[in-house]
């Protein structure tokens, strides 16, 4: 893939007087990761705020920070980081009023170039931003547990959800905060870049890929991956690469350094599934998408997914969906 042909997304990291570091390492981490793991994406990080600099929740100082642009892109993604409100008591946080011309300044800037064109990502306290500047209006959306009723009485439009990692409503996007905020983005990166990506930094961060209560779909791909099995990711890795490969039990062996016998109980142990059972998600999967797009009659489906025929795929196909295969042509 050439550069010309990469989709390139402008991410304006908002950065608070207060800032949180947690809240914006932890993220961009995500993004800097997935730049190094795939080519058909490229996320393109700036730091941006009311101050140059500012010093973060840990004594660090963040220096080099650009002023809030005139112009944003109607495909970009702002994200608007935490602060370090939530973890003050009251006398602290009234001493932090010093710094609230400054959140009034970032709060007038989204209200006058980010609209419903751009993808909002908020992290922790950073929906309260979103909030007063009315970008969660009649939205679903959560925040940090210490700032819940805060962005209730600032939102009151908005559908507020508490005990939740993120929630995704359209092109906003919110999450609890702190750690929750990796949690978000390997789920938009996973949306952006493709889940085999999300898998592979989320690996790399030693993190489990979960999942919000509100995410409508069940996911094959990332279904069976909440481990740090290096073996078995590298046999789920070559398995979700190509699925309708003819895979046999030595040969998968062979790509984790074991037996097949050692293989097949690492593999149940670990992905809570056989590796018949996690092959054929994935080849339904990839039925359902072939299915979405094609007018490919079922015999054709089978045979480019890897099953034996067309009774093999709908066998496999109603162990996982209550409705037949033809249910999903023409689906988005």
């Amino acid at each position: 893939m050439t550069l010309e042909e990469r989709r390139h997304i402008d991410v304006l990291v908002v950065v608070p007087a207060r800032a949180l570091l947690l809240d914006i390492a932890g993220p961009v981490e995500v993004l800097r990761k997935a730049n190094l793991e795939q080519d058909a994406v490229h996320f393109g990080v700036r730091y941006v705020g009311p101050l140059a600099s500012v010093t973060t929740s840990i004594g660090l100082t963040i220096s080099g920070i650009e002023p809030l642009p005139h112009h944003v892109p109607d495909d970009a993604m702002i994200m608007l980081a935490g602060d370090t409100t939530i973890l003050m008591d009251t006398a602290a946080s009234r001493g932090a009023e010093a710094h609230g011309h400054r959140d009034r300044e970032i709060v007038a800037w989204l209200k006058a170039h980010v609209g419903e064109s751009q993808t909002l990502v908020t992290i922790c306290s950073g929906a309260l931003l979103a909030a007063r500047a009315g970008l969660l209006d009649a939205c679903s959306c959560t925040t940090h547990f210490a700032s819940v009723d805060d962005l209730r009485a600032l939102a009151p439009t908005a559908r507020v959800l508490d005990n939740r990692l993120y929630v995704e409503d359209g092109n906003r996007f919110s999450s609890a905060g702190i750690t929750a905020g990796i949690d978000l983005m390997l789920h938009l990166v996973s949306q952006m870049a493709g889940p085999a990506c999300a898998v592979a930094v989320a690996r790399y961060l030693v993190v489990y890929l979960r999942r919000s209560g509100t995410y409508p779909q069940w996911s094959p791909w990332l279904d069976g991956r909440n481990h740090i099995h290096p073996a078995i990711h590298r046999v789920q890795d070559r398995l979700a690469a190509d699925p309708a490969q003819r895979w046999t039990l030595e040969s998968l062996a062979d790509i984790a350094a074991t037996s097949p016998r050692h293989l097949s109980r690492l593999f149940n142990e670990h992905a809570g599934m056989s590796i018949p059972d996690y092959l054929n998600r994935l080849r339904v999967a990839l039925a359902q998408e072939i299915l979405s797009h094609t007018r490919l009659d079922m015999e054709g489906v089978a045979e480019r997914t890897g099953f034996a025929s067309a009774r093999q795929l709908r066998r496999a196909w109603g162990r996982i969906h209550a409705t037949p295969p033809s249910g999903a042509r023409g689906m988005p």
